[in-house]
């Protein structure tokens, strides 16, 4: 099927729109009318800019409040409509949206809807242009797919059909398997959208706050599979608006509405017919390494000798080292990071069919992470996350060393560590990219988000959402950064699991982020922990939290350059991450950044 957006889905010019949806991969667009009337461009020269781009304009949109008017502003509707399709003429587009009347309906007489409607399809019958009828959400007196359905029944004109419109849709609660009674050929377009599940009113939820697929609480693979099952072979097009996606990089955002298409119909296909659906995500098993970039790493060096790992070599070919406790590996890469204090770079993940996650990302788009190797190295495959840290796609090792491991030379043998693996990482999302972090997880990776947080900081609420695979294998946690923070005020981390924290933390001389004395006061209170078992975490900088019978243990080092550490402990059946402690933590590294102690 042909995959479209519309241009309000997109920042910038008329000019600049195409260009970018072009380049995403798109076949067409729907052009939103705003967008030509602001253009220097004339109709011809746009035209001619989508044909030599091998872009489709498959709709004009809108035309609005036509029906259900009186004599006088028909008329007005009609010469103005005429206007409309002697202009989608010299654009080259058939088809025309126009949207139930929100404003002029004088009445709700479904005749004079009819009567209407039928003039106007006989008028856009002389240009040839097709009306896409749409029923919106908050109309005056047609606010339902299946009411605008037997309006189009009742004007009986073979260029009128209907619209479907997830948003219209999916906002109200109207059941969607009616789709399924509308004849194929004459449902003449479908746009799609997906939302945040919000408590306002629905205009203006629709026109601020919807997302591309995939992103919000709509079931849009069931909405599909009505459709497709209706015989719908038309275009899939995006109608998103939102305040975001109007201020970011034109090109960025219409590579992630394409991903978001593309993952629909994969998820569509799956729920319609699983035994021949095309690839499904490939959920990780573990994390093999996290990566820290920056031109001098001895700072992390020194936190990684504290946090008892064991330095196992220098790459053989370029100035990278690795250092490793238990399933835990580290590396610090220095390798085209001039200039640059330390900032979580990579993750490795263990993923038990390479291939297919390859295919995968070959599918969604996702931009290919080159790295210069040597003859007899390993190739490890990677792909760039939209916050700009690479995802390694490597083949599981179990309990064994991975075979790249013997590329470093050196250094010392594994040992037994008290540090068993990577519990978690801690990526920090620019606001304006998290819905696109999101989409970029679950659809290549297959994390679902699994919780989500607000938590107050001295710059402002730090929203956090953990994506993780089903079995937990694999936890990242997506901390938004608040709009304006200062430089540096939000950090990301590599959480580190062990099974006795406080014997780890005895036998380890850890400069650990210093903790208020009011803190253990408070956990006191309100846990009613024994006084000799608070002491004893004060005394080790340790903090605590207990949850649905299970019990959390952590505690966090200082910062280097954007990157520090945490060390839980989860006992119990624990299966949260101390967000509690988190405006503690936040706090006191809010504090040592002005105090200039950041390494």
């Amino acid at each position: 099927m042909r995959l479209s957006t519309a241009t309000v889905s997109l920042s910038g010019d008329l000019v600049g729109k195409l260009h970018a949806c072009a380049r995403a991969g798109f076949d067409g667009v729907e052009l939103f009318e705003p967008d030509l009337v602001v253009a220097e461009e004339s109709p011809e020269e746009i035209r001619a800019l989508a044909e030599r781009l091998g872009l489709r304009l498959e709709l004009y949109q809108p035309l609005r409040d036509i029906e259900g008017v009186d004599p006088g502003t028909l008329a007005d509707n009609l010469r103005r409509a005429e206007a409309k399709f002697a202009l989608m003429r010299r654009l080259g587009i058939g088809t025309v949206l126009v949207c139930s009347n929100v404003a002029t309906a004088t009445t709700g007489d479904p005749i004079v809807a009819r009567d209407q409607l039928r003039e106007l399809a006989r008028l856009a019958g002389k240009y040839d242009v097709r009306i896409a009828y749409e029923a919106l959400a908050w109309g005056r007196h047609i606010d339902d797919y299946r009411q605008a359905w037997r309006l189009v029944q009742a004007v009986d004109e073979e260029n009128l059909g209907v619209c479907l419109d997830s948003f219209h849709i999916l906002s109200r609660g109207h059941d969607p398997a009616a789709i399924q009674d509308i004849p194929a050929d004459r449902i003449f377009f479908v746009q799609l959208a997906d939302a945040p599940a919000l408590t306002m009113d629905v205009l203006s939820w629709s026109r601020h706050h919807r997302l591309f697929p995939g992103e919000g609480s709509f079931d849009l693979p069931q909405f599909l599979a009505h459709v497709l099952r209706a015989g719908y072979t038309g275009p899939l097009s995006l109608e998103v608006f939102n305040d975001v996606f109007r201020q970011t990089d034109t090109d960025r955002t219409a590579q992630h509405a394409l991903r978001s298409l593309i993952d629909l119909q994969e998820r569509t296909a799956r729920l319609l017919d699983p035994p021949t659906a095309g690839t499904a995500p490939v959920a990780p098993e573990a994390f093999t390494f996290a990566e820290i970039r920056a031109e001098n790493t001895e700072p992390a060096e020194n936190l990684l000798q504290q946090l008892g790992f064991r330095y196992r070599g220098q790459h053989r070919s370029r100035p990278v080292r690795l250092w490793a406790a238990g399933q835990a590996r580290i590396i610090l890469n220095e390798q085209d990071a001039r200039g640059q204090t330390a900032t979580l770079a990579a993750l490795g993940l263990d993923l038990p069919d390479v291939g297919a996650a390859r295919a995968r990302a070959g599918l969604l788009r996702a931009p290919l992470v080159f790295r210069r190797v040597h003859e007899g190295e390993d190739v490890l495959h990677g792909v760039r996350a939209p916050d700009g840290s690479e995802v390694f796609l490597c083949p599981p090792s179990g309990s064994e060393d991975p075979p790249w491991i013997g590329e470093f030379t050196h250094g010392s043998p594994p040992t037994a560590s008290t540090i068993t693996a990577i519990d978690h990482v801690n990526l920090v999302q620019p606001w304006e990219d998290i819905a696109e972090a999101t989409l970029f997880h679950r659809s290549l990776l297959g994390l679902e988000v699994d919780s989500s947080a607000q938590v107050a900081g001295p710059s402002g609420l730090v929203t956090s959402q953990v994506m993780t695979d089903p079995g937990h294998a694999v936890r990242l946690v997506l901390n938004v950064a608040p709009f304006g923070a200062r430089p540096g005020s939000l950090a990301q981390h590599i959480a580190l699991r062990t099974d006795d924290i406080i014997s780890y933390v005895g036998q380890n001389a850890i400069d650990t982020l210093p903790v208020p004395g009011n803190y253990y006061e408070d956990l006191a209170a309100r846990f009613g922990l024994r006084p000799g078992f608070v002491d004893e975490l004060r005394s080790l900088g340790l903090m605590y939290d207990r949850s649905g019978g299970g019990e959390f243990l952590h505690f966090y080092t200082p910062t280097v350059g954007s990157v520090f550490f945490e060390v839980v402990q989860r006992i119990g059946g624990y299966d949260g991450y101390g967000a509690p402690n988190a405006p503690v933590r936040l706090a006191a590294q809010n504090r040592s950044l002005l105090e200039g102690r950041h390494g």
